[in-house]
């Protein structure tokens, strides 16, 4: 029978992802219930670790704090296996690609740089999270194209082993080469330092809601935004439809907006009906 009881306290860190279809206050009410998130452990910290005696001493039980060698071992044990726990769930991460599926959505941007046009190509996932990019330039020799090519090829592999956007927008924003100069073709980007710096401004715009990087407002209507968060059910439906439908990038996030446009399609087809 066993005379001291060891008690070990931890500190736990994890995240939990969810991804919801649609944002409301009764599915995020529901987000602790639900079971299909993706756990994954940030932190383990030891915090202490107590021995108390079972044995009884003036009515009481005894508590001692072991600071043995063995007590020591076993810590520095827990504290490699922790190491290796957070290396194992690190390694798996940062090795799996999430490849892009055969059909998939994104748009095509022209713009014009002093006098150098650049045709932007994007990739998205299924739930609209870009994926990859293709960039083609005019009046450049084979080596800049093929250098741009193959940059682009960088940025996509990135994003499919799951960098962040932010990181890139980051990164190249500011960049300063030629050309340079006035953008034609674009309808928030007037201007750019570099090819680069108009490319990651783009696509911060268009998925990231980056409109301190814009130079233009948004088309979208600022009555838009002002209406009542109230929506029937059946404009929920289509505004799902749109965001299955449509590339986000292109839209820019402005499915309520399309979803008008939509729906007077949809009426002015009933009417024609007979």
């Amino acid at each position: 029978m066993a005379k001291y009881i060891v008690e070990t306290y931890y500190t736990c860190t994890f995240k939990v992802k969810h991804y919801l279809d649609d944002i409301s206050n009764n599915q995020l009410e529901q987000l602790d219930k639900r079971d299909d998130g993706e756990f994954e452990i940030l932190d383990v910290k030891f915090d202490k670790r107590n021995t108390k005696n079972l044995e009884k001493s003036a009515g009481k039980l005894e508590v001692k704090y072991n600071e043995s060698s063995e007590t020591i071992a076993n810590t520095t044990q827990n504290k490699v296996s922790k190491n290796t726990v957070l290396n194992n769930t690190f390694k798996e991460n940062i090795t799996k690609r999430f490849s892009m599926p055969d059909r998939r959505k994104g748009y095509i941007q022209k713009a014009t740089i002093g006098d150098h046009k650049v045709y932007l190509h994007t990739g998205e996932y299924e739930d609209g999270k870009i994926g990859e990019i293709f960039i083609d330039t005019s009046k450049e020799g084979e080596l800049v194209k093929a250098l741009m090519n193959n940059f682009a090829i960088a940025v996509s592999l990135g994003l499919q082993y799951g960098v962040p956007l932010d990181e890139f927008v980051s990164a190249f924003i500011g960049t300063k080469f030629e050309p340079s100069g006035k953008v034609q073709g674009n309808d928030r980007i007037l201007s750019a330092t570099s090819i680069l710096d108009y490319l990651f401004r783009e696509l911060a715009i268009s998925y990231l809601n980056r409109e301190d990087l814009a130079h233009t407002p948004s088309i979208a209507s600022k009555t838009n935004s002002d209406n009542n968060d109230q929506s029937h059910e059946e404009d929920n439906q289509f505004i799902k439809l749109v965001k299955d439908i449509t590339s986000k990038g292109f839209v820019r996030n402005n499915y309520r907006e399309k979803l008008v446009d939509l729906s007077d399609i949809k009426l002015n087809l009933k009417g024609k009906k007979k």
